[in-house]
């Protein structure tokens, strides 16, 4: 069998280069990470609204999220001994906790999207003496060009690898709605700019980058594909959803394992960017004009119009987390549709990895 490269990040190295995206509001916690980490890849515990546990009243939410981060990593450490990592938005209200949190809990990566990660938080020191490595995620050539010379000036830090995220991803996009589906925008077409963008970075720092692609990667066909490229790894997210380990509710699951490519739609989130969703009755009342009245309990984003926004998309999809698909909904990416089954983590990254062979097969390599 041809097997997959292993996947170096700093000091990290991953036996597959599979990372398991980051998706938010409880969907990928340790039960995912872990499971991610065990079978060789880098598993990912997503930070936003990680601290509203089921039952529990919290008046603290900075807090709540910030021990929430530190006790999810502390339960994957006592899973596996493999790479863990916490995806944390740029565009949270209480970002500089979230980073502290992760730091403390011993973070092997940080991921950083949903925004430009320039200024991290004092607190947690020079970053180039921690345990801990920090990756930005972009979406385009010029936000790269912003983060390293930033970070070279201020950290005299260069982040060991970049993920690039396309429009095919599940979840809040990078993109205007009208960039979705124009060619020039495509993570095919991304990763060239990337690659050229990322040599003089390499060059000045004397440090390898690898370069993540992300969003829509489905197969192990895919991987190869993507891999062929230039990249050194890829993001993969919305794949994990249908695994036994998934930290959500299986009626989640079961949305993905039974949505239809027209039931994938691209919508107006409340935080003002589009995002990528499987049509729901929630949805629907939404799109029809319906406000759904709510309190902002969180106020977790930045970009989140809370006096005009139609409903609170934490507790939206809090809610669909939990199996209330109907009073909720769930982020998925374009690929969703094709999910047939649940697996365990170990069935899939073994599909995985069957696939890239047939695919060097197929190529004569």
């Amino acid at each position: 069998m041809n097997h997959m490269p292993r996947l170096r990040i700093g000091k990290f190295e991953a036996r597959v280069p599979i990372i398991q995206g980051g998706m938010g509001v409880q969907i990928s916690l340790s039960g995912l990470a872990s499971a991610v980490a065990k079978e060789g890849g880098i598993g990912v515990i997503a930070s936003v609204g990680i601290g509203q546990r089921d039952n529990e009243v919290i008046t603290d939410y900075v807090s709540a999220h910030k021990q929430a981060i530190i006790d999810e990593l502390r339960k994957a450490r006592e899973k596996t001994d493999g790479i863990i990592g916490v995806n944390i938005m740029v565009a949270l209200t209480d970002f500089d906790q979230h980073i502290e949190g992760a730091v403390e809990g011993g973070a092997d990566i940080v991921f950083m999207g949903a925004g430009l990660p320039r200024k991290l938080p004092e607190s947690i020191g020079d970053i180039n003496k921690l345990h801990t490595e920090f990756v930005p995620i972009v979406s385009s050539v010029r936000a790269i060009s912003i983060i390293f010379k930033y970070w070279a000036r201020k950290y005299n830090y260069t982040p060991p690898a970049v993920v690039v995220e396309g429009p095919l991803a599940g979840g809040h996009l990078g993109f205007k709605r009208e960039q979705i589906d124009q060619p020039d925008y495509q993570l095919e077409n991304l990763i060239p700019q990337v690659i050229e963008a990322i040599e003089p970075f390499k060059q000045s720092s004397g440090r390898d980058i690898a370069i993540i692609a992300a969003g829509g990667i489905f197969s192990g066909a895919d991987i190869y594909k993507f891999l062929q490229s230039g990249v050194q790894g890829v993001q993969m997210a919305t794949r994990f959803v249908a695994t036994h380990e998934c930290d959500a509710h299986i009626k989640f699951k079961e949305a993905h394992v039974n949505c239809t490519k027209d039931d994938l739609i691209i919508i107006n989130s409340p935080v003002c960017i589009p995002g990528r969703a499987i049509r729901s009755p929630f949805l629907d009342e939404v799109e029809a004009g319906n406000e759904v009245p709510y309190e902002c309990p969180y106020k977790c984003l930045i970009t989140c119009d809370v006096v005009n926004a139609p409903y609170c998309i934490a507790l939206a999809l809090l809610q669909a987390k939990r199996g209330n698909i109907d009073e909720g909904y769930a982020f998925a990416g374009a690929n969703a549709w094709r999910t047939k089954e649940i697996v365990s983590v170990k069935e899939l990254i073994d599909s995985l990895q069957r696939e890239y062979s047939e695919a060097v097969d197929a190529a004569g390599q």
